[in-house]
C-alpha cells in the first residue's frame, strides 16, 4: 500500500514538473517571438527602404539620414538593446529553430555594432554602392517605390527631403574625412562625378526624378496633375538640383584635390583592422587575408587547367590569353541585333532547364519571375542583377540585364548568368525565404553575402545537371565566371592587405580572365569601393560545395540532392558557420 502511495506521489510530482517545464517553455517561446516581432518592426522604422522593398507601404514617405548623429545613436541603441535581451532566454528551453534564430540575431547585433568602430560614415559616397544610385532607381518609378496614387506621389516628395538632407550631410562628412585621412582614391572620385551630373540636369523633362510626372496614371484628375507637377517642379528646381550641384562642386574641387593616390583600404587610419572586419562581415567567416589570398591562387590555377581543356576541345591553338581575346571578340558569340533578342535568349534558357529543375529541387517559389532590360538611365554602368519580389508576392522577382548595344552583346556567359541571378540562384534563394511560414519576419529580409552570393555561384555549377553547358563555349562561360570570382580572392586581398596598386590588380585580372579591359577596370574599382564584398562569392560557393560533397560521401545511396537543397535553402540567409552546423546535423540524422 505504501509502495503504491509513494509511486502515485512520484508520478504526480513528475506530471507537475513536466507541466511546469512545459509552461516555462511556452512562456519563453511567446516572449522570444514577441522580441523578434519587435526587433523587426523597430528595424523597419530605422531602415524604411527595407519596408518599401518588401512591399510594406507604411514608411514610403520616410528616409532617415544614416549620417546624422541622431540616427547613428538610434541604431547603436537598437542593436545594444536586443543583444542584451537575448541573454534573458535559456538556450536549453529553445527549439533547434529558435536556437538558430537566436544565434543569427546575436551575429546581427555584434557585427553591426562593431562596424561603428571604423568611421565608415566619413566615406559615404562612391561609384558603386552609395544612396545616390539606389535613390535614382526608386525615383524612376520603375522599381519598388509605388507611383499609383496621389498619396504615393506625395510620399515620394517627402522621402526626397531625406535624400536631400543626406547629400548635404555627405558633403560635411567628407570634409571631416579630409581632415582625418578618410578619403576615396582619386580614381574612384572621377567615376562619381558623371553620376552626380545626371542629377544636375536643368531641363526637367530630361531629369530622371521627373519621370513619375511624365507617367501619371490616367485616373488622376486635372487638378491633381497640376498640383503634383507644380510640387515636383518646385522640389527639383529649388532643392534637389542645387543639392546635386553643391555635392558635385565639392567632389570635383576640394575632395578631388585631397583624394588618395593609393588603392587599398589599409592606407587609411585603422585600415588594416577595418579590412579584417570587412572580411568577417562579407564572408561570415574568421578567415584571414593571407588564407584567402592563398586559396585564390590555388583556385585560379585549377580553373586555368579546365580552361585549357576547353581551348583544346574547340581546336584553338594559341595561348590561353589569346583564347580569351578570341572569345571576347568572336562575332559568332554576338548574334543579336535587338535587345529583345537578348531577353528572348534568357527565356529560352529557362525553358530548356525546366524538365530538369524538379530533379534537383523539391520545392519551387510561388513568386513570379521576369527578365527585363536594365533601365537606360543606369544601363551604361550597371551589371546584371536580381531585384527581389515583394513579401506578399504581388511584385515579381526581376532579373535585370544591361544591353547598351545588342549588336556587341556577347552571350557566352548567358547560361551561367541566368543560373546565378535568376533560377535557381537568387530567385529561388530569396523568394523561398520570403515565402517561408517558419521563419520570423526579420530573417526573411536578411542578407549575408557569403551565403547569398555563395548560393548563386554554387547554382552556376549545376548547369550540366540542368541540361545546360552542352556547348563548349557556354561551359567556358561558366569557367570564366568562376575564374572571375577566384581572381577576386587574389586581387581584393592584394589591394587591401598586400599593397597592390590599382594597375597591378588590373594586370593580374587581364592575365587570368576573359573579361574586357573596360569591364576589369570597373570591377577593380568596385573592389576598391567596397573592400571584402567580392570575397563572399567564392568563399560561400566553396563551403556549399564542400558540404554537398561531405553529404554525398557520408550518406552514399541515402543522399538525395533535392533534400540537400531544401536543407540549404529553408534556413534563409545565415552565416556560413551556422549553415555548416545545420548540414552536419542533417547528415548525422540521416546516416
Amino acid at each position: 500500500m505504501i509502495k503504491k502511495f509513494l509511486l502515485l506521489v512520484s508520478i504526480s510530482l513528475m506530471v507537475i514538473s513536466c507541466k511546469n517545464e512545459s509552461d516555462i517553455n511556452v512562456a519563453q517561446t511567446n516572449a522570444f517571438n514577441k522580441m523578434l516581432d519587435d526587433y523587426y518592426e523597430e528595424g523597419l522604422k530605422l531602415n524604411p527602404i527595407n519596408a518599401t522593398m518588401s512591399g510594406d507601404a507604411r514608411y514610403n514617405d520616410i528616409l532617415p539620414n544614416p549620417l546624422s548623429n541622431e540616427h547613428q545613436n538610434s541604431v547603436k541603441a537598437y542593436y545594444t538593446k536586443y543583444s542584451k535581451m537575448l541573454t534573458q532566454f535559456d538556450d536549453k528551453n529553445m527549439s533547434e529553430s529558435e536556437r538558430m534564430t537566436s544565434s543569427i540575431l546575436q551575429w546581427e547585433c555584434d557585427i553591426n555594432l562593431e562596424g561603428f568602430n571604423y568611421n565608415q560614415d566619413l566615406r559615404p559616397v562612391d561609384q558603386m554602392w552609395s544612396p545616390h544610385l539606389f535613390i535614382g532607381q526608386l525615383a524612376s518609378g520603375q522599381s519598388a517605390q509605388p507611383f499609383n496614387t496621389v498619396e504615393d506621389y506625395n510620399n515620394w516628395l517627402s522621402r526626397l527631403d531625406g535624400f536631400i538632407d543626406w547629400m548635404y550631410s555627405a558633403e560635411a562628412k567628407m570634409r571631416e574625412g579630409i581632415e582625418l585621412g578618410h578619403v576615396l582614391p582619386k580614381s574612384l572620385i572621377v567615376k562619381v562625378l558623371p553620376q552626380l551630373e545626371s542629377g544636375m540636369i536643368k531641363n526637367l523633362d530630361d531629369h530622371l526624378f521627373y519621370s513619375p510626372i511624365k507617367n501619371m496614371p490616367k485616373g488622376f484628375s486635372d487638378q491633381d496633375k497640376r498640383l503634383l507637377t507644380k510640387a515636383y517642379s518646385k522640389k527639383l528646381n529649388e532643392k534637389l538640383i542645387p543639392a546635386y550641384d553643391s555635392l558635385h562642386k565639392f567632389m570635383s574641387t576640394d575632395y578631388m584635390a585631397a583624394g588618395r593616390a593609393t588603392s587599398g583600404i589599409d592606407d587609411i587610419p585603422n585600415g588594416k583592422a577595418y579590412y579584417n572586419y570587412a572580411i568577417k562581415l562579407f564572408t561570415t567567416t574568421n578567415m584571414s587575408a593571407d588564407e584567402i589570398h592563398t586559396l585564390g591562387l590555388s583556385e585560379v590555377a585549377r580553373i586555368r587547367s579546365e580552361m585549357e581543356k576547353i581551348k583544346k576541345q574547340v581546336g584553338f591553338t594559341g595561348t590561353l590569353k589569346e583564347f580569351f581575346d578570341h572569345v571576347r571578340t568572336s562575332k559568332d558569340l554576338m548574334p543579336y541585333s535587338t535587345a529583345q533578342e537578348v531577353i528572348d535568349n534568357f527565356n529560352a534558357i529557362h525553358e530548356r532547364m525546366k524538365p530538369q529543375i524538379e530533379k534537383l529541387f523539391d520545392i519551387k517559389p510561388k513568386t513570379a519571375f521576369e527578365v527585363r532590360r536594365t533601365e537606360q538611365f543606369r544601363e551604361a554602368s550597371a551589371s546584371a542583377e536580381y531585384n527581389q519580389g515583394s513579401l506578399d508576392g504581388t511584385r515579381p522577382g526581376i532579373f535585370y540585364t544591361p544591353i547598351p548595344d545588342a549588336t556587341t552583346y556577347n552571350n557566352h556567359q548567358d547560361e551561367s548568368l541566368f543560373l546565378h541571378e535568376a533560377i535557381p540562384g537568387h530567385h529561388y534563394q530569396i523568394s523561398l525565404t520570403q515565402e517561408s511560414n517558419e521563419l520570423p519576419m526579420f530573417r526573411k529580409t536578411l542578407w549575408y553575402s557569403g551565403y547569398g552570393e555563395g548560393w548563386a555561384l554554387y547554382s552556376e555549377s549545376l548547369g550540366r545537371e540542368l541540361g545546360l553547358y552542352t556547348d563548349p563555349y557556354q561551359y567556358f562561360g561558366t569557367l570564366a565566371a568562376e575564374m572571375h570570382r577566384a581572381v577576386r580572392l587574389v586581387v581584393d586581398t592584394g589591394l587591401h592587405s598586400k599593397g597592390w596598386t590599382r594597375e597591378e590588380a588590373i594586370q593580374y585580372s587581364l592575365e587570368n580572365e576573359s573579361e574586357s579591359e573596360a569591364g576589369i577596370i570597373s570591377e577593380i574599382e568596385r573592389y576598391m569601393a567596397m573592400p571584402g564584398q567580392a570575397l563572399s562569392y567564392k568563399i560561400g560557393q566553396l563551403k556549399i560545395r564542400e558540404l554537398r560533397t561531405k553529404a554525398e560521401t557520408t550518406l552514399g545511396d541515402k543522399f538525395n540532392i533535392g533534400k540537400f537543397h531544401n536543407e540549404v535553402l529553408e534556413t534563409g540567409c545565415i552565416p556560413l558557420a551556422l549553415l555548416e552546423d545545420k548540414i552536419n546535423n542533417w547528415i548525422e540524422a540521416n546516416k
